[in-house]
């Protein structure tokens, strides 16, 4: 799918609009999962390492808000 961004006069504006919608469409992010093949396990292991790693960032976040 292709994503058009107009350019008015100023391309440094348009540049950055086209990498904001690119970004929301998550392109970068699937690149990056398919650069490599990971086995199931390894692919499960880093999404427990992210969730444990989410979980303390948002206690550390509640916690301040407490204070």
């Amino acid at each position: 799918m292709a994503t058009k961004v107009p350019v008015r006069g100023n391309l440094d504006q348009a540049l950055r609009r086209f990498k904001q919608k690119v970004a929301r469409d998550g392109v970068p992010s699937e690149c990056k999962k398919r650069e490599c093949y990971d086995k199931p396990g390894v692919r499960r292991r880093n999404a427990k390492k992210e969730g444990i790693k989410n979980s303390r960032k948002r206690d550390k976040k509640e916690r301040a808000n407490r204070d």
